[in-house]
């Protein structure tokens, strides 16, 4: 009885299904969105050209940025789909014509693995007697390949949108309202703070330290950020 109940109250662990593309797109999606607006709101304000020209620049990146984002997952995530079902496809037409050989092909892959000749046959003799389950066993254990890892393009795209646009509007915040220097600052700040924010939601997300993790979103975004505000200032102190 004590072993039952011990084995009744150890902990099941579950992995969290990253696969399908939302949730990398949402994470990485406001990193992108802030590291550019701050690199970009910064660089024009480098160059002193007026408050009215940096929240522009600042709007347009926002904008532009967000549906190039979107763009790019759906697209990669459709072509990475299709590739994905036309290798299904392959890989039900060869069940349908070759049965014997393709179980052949996955007891070998099993006894490769140290799993006895006599249980693997009959693992692979229950698997092909279900279709449905021998083309996802096949397609898991020969293409790593399984229904969850096609993943979602729309569900992907519209998380990177809407992601982007909420990294890129916080350094462009302050310009809605104000201008010059005090812009500029609180322009850093919010950058700084919201650097260090996404490397912890990171951190939680992958399981990774946390202060690494902000530590490192945040050498990205002032690095970024630096250059082009050198490269704005360099400009706008040139001249012409």
């Amino acid at each position: 009885m004590t072993h039952a109940h011990e084995h009744d109250a150890m902990p099941v662990h579950q992995h969290r299904d990253v696969r399908g593309g939302g949730a990398r797109a949402a994470v990485f999606g406001i990193s992108d969105g802030l590291v550019t607006n701050v690199s970009l709101v910064l660089g024009v304000a480098g160059a002193n050209p007026g408050a009215s020209f940096v929240r522009l620049a600042g709007v347009a990146g926002l904008i532009a940025g967000s549906f190039s984002m979107a763009a790019g997952e759906y697209l990669s995530m459709t072509a990475q789909r299709e590739l994905m079902e036309r290798e299904l496809e392959v890989e039900r037409r060869s069940l349908r014509r070759s049965p014997e050989g393709e179980a052949a092909e996955l007891r070998s892959m099993y006894v490769q693995r140290g799993i006895d000749p006599g249980v693997a046959s009959e693992m692979v003799n229950e698997v092909m007697q279900d279709p449905d389950l021998a083309l996802e066993t096949h397609a898991r254990e020969e293409l790593g390949i399984t229904s969850q890892s096609l993943g979602n393009p729309w569900q992907a795209a519209a998380a990177s949108f809407v992601t982007f646009a909420v990294g890129a509007f916080i350094p462009l915040a302050p310009w809605l309202f104000t201008s010059g220097t005090l812009a500029i600052v609180l322009s850093i700040v919010l950058g700084v703070v919201a650097s260090l924010a996404v490397g912890v939601v990171l951190a939680r997300f992958t399981e990774r330290p946390a202060l690494i993790s902000a530590l490192r979103q945040l050498a990205v975004t002032v690095v970024a950020a630096g250059v082009t505000f050198g490269v704005g200032r360099a400009i706008g102190s040139g001249g012409g």
